[in-house]
């Protein structure tokens, strides 16, 4: 009987050793992405203009990085913080941790090369080697042009420098050690041209972040909707289906329906309504995506049009129950 005792105990010490030796390589060998590349981003207007367009309307980076007035529907960014950073992802909102956007203006960003700015951008490498947490769509960037990273990196260096320093972002165990394991090496692709419309669209959806709001994280159908999202008054709002799905997708929607519906938050005429705690409000930053071009949100419904049509009704908003 003891010498069965001392087997378990060896086993179970052996079995402690193996997983103290894996979390002290997960926490001190990772994230291995390689060193940042030597580059040196163009500022020229042409890059500018391109990035700003990115990242205000299509990567929507502005839509973590700035001030979103949430008291308005869809929470607009308020004019002025564009890259200030501060928006808060914490506990209370279902994350393991508390991840804050950074500070993206030349007031952070001023002493981080070209190169080290690309990498956090397209792998979820830091400056100084950490890990960020996915709710920056790094493993999507990390699958875009090479020339429109750039394109955004000239944005970002052209805003205007904001004083604000950020709260450092942390995670509970065990995603503290688990964090490390998400960055990895880009993948780029070079961006599709406009005549592929259902390719280029699906370079957009994958830029824009489509599918990681619009898939349910719990065995979810891609794009079928359902991902659930919390309001800090207790409300949840639930992502739509975009699958061409006829009776709980997009499937008997017009193109010209679907640009409209991205179109009419871009009026001069719109204007977003207040928004009291506890009725219907939206995580999805509709006044950046509007300003898209009709061109952009065309292809994009042809790419949503090309997937597989799944049925799955999605109950938009559940207001706080009393």
């Amino acid at each position: 009987m003891k010498k069965a005792f001392k087997i378990i105990a060896y086993i179970l010490g052996g079995v402690i050793i193996l997983i103290t030796l894996l979390l002290i390589y997960v926490k001190t060998m990772l994230p291995s992405v390689g060193n940042p590349p030597d580059i040196k981003v163009e500022l020229s207007s042409e890059n500018i203009e391109r990035g700003k367009y990115l990242a205000n309307h299509v990567m929507v980076c502005m839509d973590c990085h700035s001030t979103r007035d949430w008291s308005l529907f869809s929470g607009p960014p308020v004019a002025g913080t564009e890259g200030k950073g501060g928006e808060m992802f914490d506990q209370k909102l279902g994350f393991p941790g508390k991840y804050v956007a950074k500070n993206i203006t030349p007031f952070h960003l001023g002493e981080w090369t070209d190169g080290e700015i690309f990498r956090a951008i397209t792998t979820g490498v830091s400056k100084d080697g950490s890990a960020l947490f996915p709710i920056m769509p790094y493993h999507n960037y990390g699958q875009l042009d090479k020339k429109d990273i750039e394109a955004v990196i000239a944005y970002l260096r052209s805003l205007n420098p904001i004083n604000n320093e950020t709260e450092e972002s942390s995670s509970d165990f065990p995603m503290n050690f688990i964090i490390n394991t998400f960055p990895k090496k880009a993948e780029l692709k070079q961006c599709p041209p406009k005549t592929d419309a259902v390719n280029y669209g699906k370079y957009l959806v994958t830029a824009a972040g489509c599918m990681d709001c619009h898939t349910k994280r719990d065995k979810g159908e891609p794009f079928a909707g359902g991902s659930e999202f919390k309001f800090p008054d207790g409300s949840v709002v639930a992502s739509s289906n975009l699958t061409p799905d006829n009776k709980t997708g997009i499937g008997n929607w017009t193109k010209e329906q679907f640009i409209n519906r991205f179109k009419i938050y871009a009026d001069s005429s719109y204007k977003n309504p207040t928004v009291k705690p506890g009725e219907f409000q939206t995580m999805m930053p509709w006044t950046m995506y509007a300003g898209m071009n009709a061109e952009d949100i065309a292809a994009i419904y042809d790419y949503l049009h090309s997937l597989k049509p799944v049925e799955n009704a999605v109950t938009k908003f559940t207001p706080l129950k009393e």
